[in-house]
């Protein structure tokens, strides 16, 4: 059996995929598993077992590019795939699988998709509220019973960790909180910087050492909690890899972050972390791990999965104050 799977555009998303692509291992045996995505989600699918190859996809997110998504089909006609699965709801991730001529082509009923899937499913949100749940019962018949959806699962490369350190020059001394102060999606998940630098100040006189991680989008965000925390923290915004980031989370005895990718690749390693909700909903993307804990505080206006807070005041994130978020987390041994 062959399938390619057609991923999500987000980090996050894609971590949220992973227990679909083991699901798929445990019904097909001898499975061949192909995974076409963004080019800044390929070294999450390296860390995935599950996942034969990565397929980049040569595509803005949003972007139509009708004649390069038609010659990537053409290229894929190779792989003779049996079926595709289609996790994106818009029409254009499911022309690739037509233009392949995959015989079997999965998805969720969206945007006009009708005659490009012809195996197409219904979605009860309410009986599939998570998106992980939605994902994995893609991997089922329709007539099957819907399992426990396991959690992702991702593995650090502890040297690579070691060799970041001693080229970042880091103190490795102390345990470490690292801090993941950005949010793709848009401001409205973040939380402000000023409550983060707080927070660094307390973690840092509480015997940790900080770090700032996150993608170069996110330089200016770090700079700006270095600066209001006095300096006690380190900014790796923009500075490593994924992959680094991923091994860097690794070895974190704390980390502290928005709702975002990075979110969803600490509770995949099993991290003791803080996840920060203001704008979301962790009903429907939470961190799916026993050692994550959700903090956010309820108000009338939340969760308005807004990119900006459309009433201007931000209070979801301004009021969800550094010593609430610190009062929440693990204790060290």
């Amino acid at each position: 059996m062959k399938i390619l799977v057609v991923a999500p555009a987000w980090v996050g998303d894609t971590v949220m995929a992973q227990p679909m692509f083991r699901l798929l291992h445990e019904r097909h045996a001898n499975l061949v598993l192909d995974v076409l995505a963004p080019p800044f989600t390929l070294p999450l699918l390296s860390r995935m077992p599950e996942v034969r190859r990565g397929i980049v996809a040569r595509f803005g997110h949003g972007e139509l590019k009708f004649g390069e998504r038609r010659q990537l089909a053409r290229e894929l006609r190779s792989g003779q795939y049996d079926q595709a699965i289609v996790l994106p709801n818009s029409l254009k991730s499911a022309l690739i699988p037509l233009l392949a001529r995959i015989p079997m082509r999965t998805g969720f009923r969206g945007e006009m998709r009708y005659g490009l899937l012809n195996d197409l499913r219904q979605l009860d949100e309410q009986a599939l509220p998570r998106m992980v749940d939605r994902f994995s019962a893609l991997a089922l018949d329709r007539a099957s019973p819907m399992p426990k959806t396991p959690a992702p699962h991702l593995v650090a490369n502890i040297s690579n960790a070691k060799n970041i350190q001693i080229k970042q020059l880091l103190i490795d001394n102390k345990p470490i909180a690292i801090f993941c102060p950005g949010a793709e999606y848009g401001p409205a998940k973040r939380w402000p910087s000023e409550h983060f630098a707080t927070l660094a100040r307390q973690a840092v006189d509480s015997g940790y050492a900080v770090w700032l991680v996150g993608s170069p989008k996110d330089t200016a965000i770090g700079e700006a909690i270095v600066l209001a925390s006095g300096g006690t923290c380190t900014n790796l915004c923009g500075k490593t890899s994924l992959d680094d980031a991923i091994d860097l989370i690794g070895i974190a005895a704390l980390v502290v972050t928005n709702d975002s990718g990075l979110m969803h690749i600490a509770a995949a390693l099993d991290r003791p972390t803080l996840a920060l909700y203001g704008s979301s909903s962790p009903l429907f993307t939470p961190p799916l791990s026993s050692r994550a804990k959700i903090v956010k505080i309820d108000l009338p206006c939340s969760p308005c999965f807004k990119r900006e807070c459309p009433l201007g005041h931000f209070n979801c994130m301004r009021q969800l104050t550094p010593e609430r978020v610190w009062l929440e987390r693990p204790r060290q041994q």
